[in-house]
């Protein structure tokens, strides 16, 4: 049924949320809804509507709600062992380990896995500081890590910083954020100059000996910022140059999403010290993953585990996701059929000039709205009004931006371009209504 045909009541499980949880879980939309359903590319509501959920948990259902593949795996081993602790070793998390050696850049070997990407990250920056010896850490603006005390200092948004999460020794250079340029440049005649400022912010701001410089290769809660091609290698030649490694954060890049490589950090031939990554890697089983050189894992000192992470269960879905990926050769797909999105989106923003700008790579494709395109005023209200738009009409997306202006998609790797097309056409009636 689609939502726009049916009145809907309060869930009894939107009242209980509302009495029991925090308050600050937030929920999308003015009215809640309660999702008890998911196949394939489409989720249902306790009233019994249907969605084509276009977000996907925020990039998290990779290849499908409960995919059979995917599920199987995750089932065969709840029936045989579903718990260890990495204080054991378990088949499953010997050859996820073995598989993401063979698949990431570079000379990236050895893994350590935990229950998020909060956790990955947490596990990175330590890392990082262990094998340098040294504390400082230069992240970006507008960037997001995860939720943990270390991970919200590091976040480049005032929003998700409350004042009890800073933690000393995390340094933040602007952004390579285009469209809203921090020195009023264009590119490419600006040569750049964001990548460059990362040297000035070192040697002004910080000691002068960084531990790492750590960003993720397409901004996700920033807004799907893209940089220039040449960003990622400028400011990875300077991070080592101070004596810093290189961490990519794939959380929301990885698996395939940006189009034909694993790894968004692969497009640009950058190989990290560290990449980091969760969300797709497991379609929706929690999981976080950390994966390093030799040198920088082995100096890790003394006696460290994590209860749940490495646990047969989520490896044996991280295995299946990767299986399902390769079969299907979903990389290609996520590039045919982003390539098709864009086009569908540079369609509307040519319609409609709320659409300031239109970005991304592969199946993680972003409209930043603006009240006028000359002063690029953001235009977060229109927004709204999209959002509550594409939801009567059955299609779920995903929002960001530091402005809270910027509509984000990320479909799953095994969409196609009608479900590209429904999306569309909830996305123009939506606008036409703004």
């Amino acid at each position: 049924m689609n939502p726009a045909e049916q009145k809907t009541e309060l869930s009894e499980s939107i009242r209980k949320h509302r009495e029991f949880l925090f308050p600050a879980v937030a929920n999308y939309y003015e009215e809640p809804i309660a999702l008890v359903k998911g196949s394939g590319e489409f989720v249902w509501d306790d009233q019994g509507n249907q969605y084509l959920d276009c977000f996907g948990g925020v990039l998290t259902v990779s290849v499908g709600h409960a995919n059979q593949e995917v599920n199987e795996a995750i089932i065969e081993h709840v029936n045989t062992i579903s718990h260890t602790s990495t204080l054991y070793a378990n088949k499953p998390q010997s050859d996820l380990a073995e598989k993401l050696a063979s698949i990431s850049p570079g000379k990236l070997k050895k893994s350590f896995f935990s229950n998020s990407g909060t956790e990955a990250d947490d596990t990175a920056i330590l890392a990082a500081k262990l094998a340098t010896g040294r504390h400082e850490v230069v992240v970006l603006r507008h960037s997001y890590s995860g939720r943990s005390a270390t991970a919200l200092s590091a976040a480049g948004h005032h929003t998700w910083k409350p004042i009890a999460s800073q933690v000393a020794g995390m340094t933040h250079a602007p952004a390579p954020y285009c469209y809203r340029c921090p020195f009023k440049l264009e590119y490419p005649s600006c040569g750049v100059a964001c990548a460059d400022d990362v040297e000035e912010v070192i040697k002004t701001t910080t000691s002068g000996e960084i531990a790492a410089f750590m960003a993720e290769p397409i901004m996700g809660v920033g807004g799907f910022i893209v940089p220039p091609k040449e960003y990622f290698g400028k400011v990875a030649e300077i991070a080592r140059r101070y004596g810093g490694l290189f961490i990519a954060d794939e959380v929301q890049t990885g698996w395939g999403r940006t189009g034909d490589k694993w790894f968004a950090i692969e497009h640009w031939g950058v190989e990290p010290d560290i990449i980091t990554s969760a969300k797709g890697m497991g379609n929706g089983v929690p999981i976080g993953w950390t994966i390093a050189t030799p040198e920088v894992a082995d100096a890790f000192p003394g006696l460290t585990f994590s209860t749940f992470g490495g646990n047969p269960v989520s490896m044996a879905a991280g295995l299946a996701v990767i299986k399902v990926i390769e079969e299907n050769d979903l990389r290609k797909n996520a590039a045919v059929v982003g390539a098709y999105l864009r086009e569908r989106l540079e369609e509307l923003k040519e319609k409609f000039p709320v659409i300031g700008d239109v970005r991304g790579m592969g199946l993680m494709q972003a409209m930043e709205l603006v009240k006028d395109r000359e002063t690029k005023e953001p235009a977060p209200e229109a927004l709204l009004k999209v959002f509550e738009g594409t939801k009567r009409r059955g299609v779920l997306i995903g929002k960001g931006g530091l402005y809270g202006n910027v509509i984000r998609t990320g479909m799953m790797l095994n969409s196609t371009k009608d479900h590209v097309d429904r999306m569309i056409e909830a996305l123009d009636a939506a606008f036409g209504d703004v």
